[in-house]
């Protein structure tokens, strides 16, 4: 990252969008050869998932199961998820009351807060699924009114149908039908029209068996405060937190004895795909437990990164000598030219000045950290530009003057970088292929803001 656990020191320009990410949150597409952020791809969900138990599921299953896993469960203390915890309970022995009888019973519990079925009075299971008690809902009546609008919709759509099947003809058109269509082909025609509207009075009929949604009376009485309310202390562990509260929206519990399991919320794979090409940006694997991806065109690995690498003691408009250094995530040879850019743009504080010279970074090389016999490239690097040379890395000299006297040092640099078209040569056909073997290069170039520090 830029350094080491502050990714947000260094943040590049996303043209599209028009807001500034670090290099780890940017996508690069092979095809139209563009930084793509998160809000300028098109989001896709491949599959829903329990991240407890991993059990994928269908689009339709977990909409009609209000995308939540009907196995697993959340603590409606602290939100963790809940363990089945077995015991052994004494219940009568019908034949011998003096022995009783032993048998298996399940609860749920909480491992991180401590909380568990029992202090709420939920009955032990013994087989089956788990049963949730349903408290009375004031707002139950939503499903209802969901239910009542939906066949209003489907009803205005029948009386359209209707309208459209059962328009008049002209005397024009009636009299060409009679003229040149044959009375088969007529009768046939009037079968399938008297067909189709009596299936739709059909279905209409079918509209009246549904009762109508009682409206609810607006009232200008306000229910009074419990008599002791100022009088009585108050338990402050026994009164759900805003956050409990807040799980469990439908219900909205005052007390923690109220506090109901909740079924798991589903998590979703989802694909990413560019606005513009239209091609894969990140495509997971359809396996929950897996954790790979099948596509993950990130733009840490088609860029040259930028890190800051050491700062100095920064003084207001006192120039001041930075190592910025430069990584190459390709495995091969780039080169890097870098522009300075006015402070006033980009949301820069300071002027910078950059190296004139063409930056030469080094192909990258999986092996070449763990061979210390690895013999390197001589570059000719100046020293008074080039800081060090390690591997596919690069650390070079810039100079900053700060020109505001309070808030961070921020400088704002143009990274103009030759790339391979791997996928435009892959797109050849035989032919240009034998007439061009290597992929073409191109030249692009992305905008920068380096955050150095504050002023001392």
């Amino acid at each position: 990252m830029a350094v080491l656990m502050e990714a947000e020191k260094v943040q590049i320009f996303c043209p599209d969008s028009g807001i500034r990410l670090p290099i780890s949150r940017l996508y690069f597409c092979r095809h139209c050869l563009k930084l793509k952020s998160g809000q300028c791809v098109c989001h896709e969900v491949d599959s829903h998932y329990c991240p407890n138990c991993l059990e994928n599921m269908p689009a339709a299953e977990a909409k009609l199961k209000k995308n939540r896993c009907g196995n697993c469960f959340d603590c409606p203390s602290c939100r963790h998820t809940l363990s089945t915890r077995a015991t052994s309970i004494a219940i009568p022995n019908p034949n011998d009351p003096a022995r009783p009888t032993t048998k298996k019973a399940y609860y749920l519990a909480c491992g991180f807060c401590r909380w568990t079925s029992r202090d709420i009075g939920m009955p032990d299971k013994h087989v089956g699924n788990w049963i949730i008690l349903i408290i009375f809902c004031p707002y139950s009546q939503i499903g209802q009114l969901l239910d009542y609008y939906r066949q209003l919709a489907l009803k205005e759509k029948q009386e359209r149908e209707r309208k459209r099947y059962t328009r008049r003809r002209s005397y024009f058109a009636s009299s060409l039908q009679e003229k040149y269509l044959s009375p088969v082909s007529t009768r046939r025609r009037s079968n399938v029209l008297l067909s189709t509207l009596s299936n739709l009075s059909l279905k209409e009929g079918d509209l009246g068996k549904i009762a109508t949604v009682k409206c609810s009376e607006p009232t200008e009485e306000v229910e009074k405060l419990p008599p002791g309310i100022y009088t009585e202390a108050v338990n402050l562990p026994s009164v759900c937190t805003i956050s409990q509260r807040l799980s469990q929206p439908e219900y909205q519990p005052f007390y923690t004895k109220q506090l109901y399991p909740r079924h798991k919320h589903l998590l979703i794979k989802r694909s990413q795909r560019c606005r513009e090409c239209e091609h894969n940006l990140s495509k997971p694997e359809f396996n929950p437990s897996s954790i790979k991806f099948k596509i993950q065109l990130v733009a840490l690995h088609h860029i040259p990164e930028m890190r800051i690498f050491s700062v100095p003691n920064l003084h207001y408009q006192q120039e001041s000598q930075v190592t910025v250094m430069l990584v190459n995530p390709v495995e091969n040879i780039t080169n890097v030219t870098l522009e300075a850019l006015e402070p006033d743009e980009n949301q820069a504080t300071a002027t910078v000045i950059v190296p004139e010279c063409h930056l030469i970074l080094a192909a990258k090389d999986d092996t070449a950290d763990y061979d210390d016999n690895a013999e390197m490239q001589d570059f000719k690097d100046d020293p008074s530009v080039i800081n060090f040379r390690s591997a596919n890395k690069l650390g070079f000299f810039v100079k900053i003057t700060p020109q505001k006297a309070v808030g961070d040092v921020i400088i704002a640099i143009r990274v103009k970088y030759d790339y391979r078209n791997i996928a435009a040569h892959f797109g050849r056909t035989d032919e240009s292929k034998e007439s061009e073997k290597e992929p073409p290069i191109v030249w692009l170039e992305y905008d920068c803001n380096l955050n150095v520090g504050k002023l001392v």
